[in-house]
């Protein structure tokens, strides 16, 4: 599931035949050819997210706060009271300078209460309540910044775990709040279950809000999902609705009236480039475990430009090769099949141009396997041409005779090849879907040109002659 999930997130990134290969139970191995510096980073982010997505019901810090007492009792046992004075977080009460700063008055220069050492009791101590205050935002605390990776760790505790109820889960909002000369970060207290997860999406699109310019997300439900969040919503009108992304909350808008199947996702200070990115992982699914990079290389284009050179002159080669053959073969109906492999080639290149495709190597071979089946093409015609001259045809209708004779041979190894290059697209990977690419847009392009282009350039060779003159063929 995780190997699906990814290829459908590079594919949606717009990068040119990725390689994702499956190694042993759990590792995966993934190739990005033609990703510049810029896009690297966006590439890993792609990659590495999660994309869990939630919709959790925030709580009155009401459900938290009864609990806090035996939280703080809990960490004093485990790490104990020397501990925590090593830690600097010996306090015994919440702390007062966001109040001061939310409700008024003077603001300490410390977050802290110092204590002397030997007058406090293991009771007393509260680590995590004195890192707690009153939130700007229903349902929540606020967190200096500085605090916030010990209090992460205080709550990985397996202690803390177990005090925390089940119907309770605690989550980070993404934005950071400034107040005063210092910064805090929001700690949710939302419902342990979400009602409506990422699962029930049915489409994501980056879009700009009309109102404030600013990146964001819209999504739309299945009709389950729908269903579930406007039957939600239909029963908590005024209450707050936390958008939970990976664990954290992107968005806690208030719920003002009934909300159906969409919805968006405010993306803040982010730009549009980081809307796309979300948007794209969450049409793409989440991942069923984090995803680690071990090992990572960058190999620069040099170390396979030999192997370019060298493709570039074999189909070179190959090019002159059928050139001259034809020429000397066929003498003016040949010259007349080189002008139209001309026409060929320039189809199959605005084929690829607009459908966006790189021409790698597994692309020129199946380019060069094209050429020689436009080649073949114009064999078979010529063939045919000559076996009705030989049965006596005027020149005209010989020439409609053997393209009509030939149609349903050129038609038969046309499609039949088209057929297993649809295959290897829909089943192969990375070079392979780029070979099967080449090889389906060179086949239309030489079933057209043989029938078409060179028809017409007879057409004119022949307009400038008579009908019993003999042409070069």
């Amino acid at each position: 599931r995780a190997e699906r999930i990814l290829r459908t997130r590079i594919d949606e990134f717009g990068v040119a035949e990725p390689t994702i290969q499956k190694v042993g139970a759990d590792r995966l191995i993934i190739e990005l050819p033609g990703i510049g510096l810029e896009d690297e980073s966006r590439a890993k982010t792609v990659i590495q997210q999660s994309a869990f997505l939630e919709f959790k019901l925030v709580l009155p810090v009401q459900e938290f706060q009864s609990n806090l007492a035996r939280i703080d009792r809990q960490i004093v046992a485990a790490l104990g009271v020397d501990s925590l004075r090593v830690l600097g977080r010996d306090v015994q009460g919440p702390t007062s300078e966001i109040e001061n700063i939310l409700f008024g008055g003077d603001a300490p220069d410390s977050t802290e209460i110092d204590v002397e050492d030997g007058e406090e009791e293991a009771v007393d101590l509260r680590p995590m309540t004195g890192l707690l205050a009153s939130g700007d935002v229903e349902g929540t605390y606020l967190v200096a910044t500085e605090d916030v990776d010990f209090l992460n760790l205080l709550l990985d505790l397996p202690q803390v775990q177990r005090a925390i109820p089940r119907n309770v889960a605690l989550h980070w909002d993404v934005d950071l709040v400034g107040l005063g000369q210092r910064t805090y970060s929001r700690l949710y207290v939302t419902e342990g279950n979400a009602f409506v997860t990422g699962d029930m999406l049915e489409d994501a699109i980056a879009q700009r809000d009309p109102q404030f310019n600013q990146a964001q997300v819209a999504f739309t439900f299945n009709r389950a999902g729908g269903r579930r969040f406007s039957n939600f919503t239909t029963q908590h009108i005024g209450d707050y609705i936390a958008i939970v992304l990976d664990d954290e909350i992107v968005s806690a808008p208030v719920v003002q009236d009934r909300i159906g199947a969409s919805g968006v996702i405010n993306m803040g200070q982010a730009d549009m480039t980081d809307a796309a990115d979300l948007a794209l992982v969450l049409r793409a699914g989440a991942l069923p475990a984090p995803l680690e990079i071990m090992e990572e290389r960058t190999v620069g284009p040099s170390l396979g430009q030999d192997s370019i050179d060298r493709g570039q002159i074999a189909g070179l080669i190959g090019m002159v090769a059928v050139i001259a053959i034809m020429v000397l073969y066929y003498r003016v109906a040949g010259v007349l099949a080189v002008f139209a492999l001309g026409v060929y080639l320039v189809l199959v290149m605005g084929g690829l141009a607009a459908f966006g495709f790189t021409l790698t190597l597994p692309g020129m071979a199946g380019l060069i396997l094209s050429v020689g089946m436009a080649v073949d093409a114009n064999v078979l015609i010529f063939e045919r041409v000559r076996e009705e001259l030989k049965l006596g045809r005027a020149t005209r209708t010989a020439v409609d005779e053997g393209f009509a004779h030939a149609l349903s041979a050129i038609v038969d190894a046309n499609m039949t090849t088209l057929i297993t290059a649809i295959i290897l697209f829909q089943f192969g990977t990375g070079p392979v879907r780029g070979f099967a690419v080449t090889l389906s847009i060179g086949i239309v392009a030489s079933f057209f040109s043989a029938l078409y282009v060179t028809r017409s350039f007879f057409l004119i060779y022949l307009s400038g002659k008579k009908a019993s003159d003999p042409i070069s063929i």
